[in-house]
């Protein structure tokens, strides 16, 4: 990282990958998501739930899957609950990796209610996290395992409105990574932020993704394409 003179450049060289249906040409893909991959992984192992989703009764010909890349898999390098200022540039750089990654399927014509956003473990809290500072009416938001960014005591005076937006929280009572009662506050935040929350807590579960969760993102992208 060293030399670096902008937050951007730390992540803003890196791929942004495709899966599904195109986002343009002849039958171009009703709707989108914005996949983010956790710490260590890649968007090429979290575009691997569009398949899931299929199997799990998606109409995956409408959908465009778009996930982006972290420079060397690591979107900060901190606990999402660090102070702030210990996660940067990291963390404004990945979350302008969100925005370009939401900004690349709104220039293809692609409405922000017919897009979901998507994350698991690190790259859950910064879906949340940018969707918070951004909020408007989106199809959906999935956050599996994972919370909004900061330490505890953290404001939480975002501005905008989700309006009626589906967001799904999803997490272990027991996860390592992600305390639940920062499930609870953020679940809090984006209900009183106008999102319709569905808080699903898996008792003795270990950190992962899991089919209750696929289900219920299916349902949500059923809803996007009604």
């Amino acid at each position: 990282m060293t030399g670096v003179s902008t937050p951007g450049a730390l992540h803003a060289s890196q791929p942004l990958l495709h899966a599904g249906a195109a986002l343009d040409g002849a039958r171009p893909a009703r709707a989108a998501m914005v996949m983010v991959h956790g710490r260590g992984s890649s968007a090429g192992d979290i575009l691997g739930l569009a398949e899931a989703f299929g199997d799990a009764g998606a109409t995956s010909g409408d959908w465009a899957f778009v996930a982006p890349q972290a420079a060397n898999g690591t979107w900060y390098p901190e606990r999402f609950m660090a102070p702030i200022a210990r996660n940067e540039p990291w963390l404004s750089s990945a979350l302008e990796s969100v925005g370009r990654a939401v900004a690349h399927v709104e220039g293809a014509g692609i409405a922000p209610d017919r897009i979901v956003l998507l994350g698991f473990s690190q790259g859950a809290c910064l879906v949340t996290e940018w969707a918070a500072r951004h909020a408007r009416r989106f199809g959906g938001i999935a956050t599996l395992s994972g919370g909004l960014i900061g330490p505890d005591g953290t404001p939480r005076d975002y501005a905008g409105a989700f309006a009626g937006t589906p967001a799904l929280l999803g997490c272990s009572d027991r996860d390592p990574h992600i305390p639940l009662a920062r499930v609870r506050e953020t679940a809090a935040v984006l209900e009183r932020m106008g999102a319709r929350v569905d808080t699903r807590i898996y008792e003795n579960a270990p950190h992962g993704v899991f089919e209750d969760e696929i289900r219920a993102i299916v349902t949500m992208m059923e809803g996007v394409t009604a």
